[in-house]
């Protein structure tokens, strides 16, 4: 059941990582840097990173549940 739910947590975990560092949008002059991560420049860019962070979930318990990893026999 652990291996399970690591499983799961680990790629949310290094996606949500990887989201939350800290990105310099501006030079010091304040022009924008092209495409270091350009969902910071969307207005949709977070909404759409939940809704993949969880299709990863969905997916995963989808496959563990076809695999029959996921019943108490």
């Amino acid at each position: 059941v652990l291996t399970i739910i690591s499983s799961i947590f680990i790629p949310l975990s290094f996606v949500v990582g990887l989201y939350g560092m800290n990105f310099q949008p501006e030079d010091q002059h304040g022009h924008r840097l092209p495409l270091n991560m350009p969902e910071l420049y969307s207005p949709l860019g977070y909404p759409v990173l939940l809704a993949v962070l969880g299709l990863i979930v969905v997916g995963q318990l989808f496959y563990f549940w076809r695999k029959g990893w996921l019943s108490s026999d």
